[in-house]
């Protein structure tokens, strides 16, 4: 497990509702760093980063109902009874999204 520190007003940071998380990473991929300031222009936001601040461990689009893009795998600590803050999130999401239609 590595550590991972969540941004303020994230909806990451909604979701587990903790400053620090620790998951299971995947570093096969990486965000290039040369790109974060140009993806956030757009309306990505870095929402999570490694302790040190050099690897991107989450990113977000606040303005859509649910985008979230992580480094880890939240499926290896979710069972049936007790899901991932993520994908409990994003359930929840569903559900309020559906009711607004």
């Amino acid at each position: 497990g590595q550590e991972c520190r969540l941004e303020d007003a994230s909806l990451a940071k909604n979701c587990y509702r903790k400053d620090v998380i620790v998951e299971r990473h995947r570093h096969r991929y990486e965000v290039n760093n040369n790109y974060v300031e140009a993806l956030d222009a757009k309306g990505m936001k870095v929402s999570g980063k490694s302790m040190d601040e050099n690897l991107m461990e989450i990113m977000e689009i606040p303005e859509h109902p649910w985008f979230l893009g992580c480094q880890f795998h939240p499926e290896f600590t979710s069972s049936p009874r007790d899901g991932h803050p993520l994908f409990t999130g994003f359930v929840e999401a569903a559900v309020n999204k559906s009711k607004d239609t």
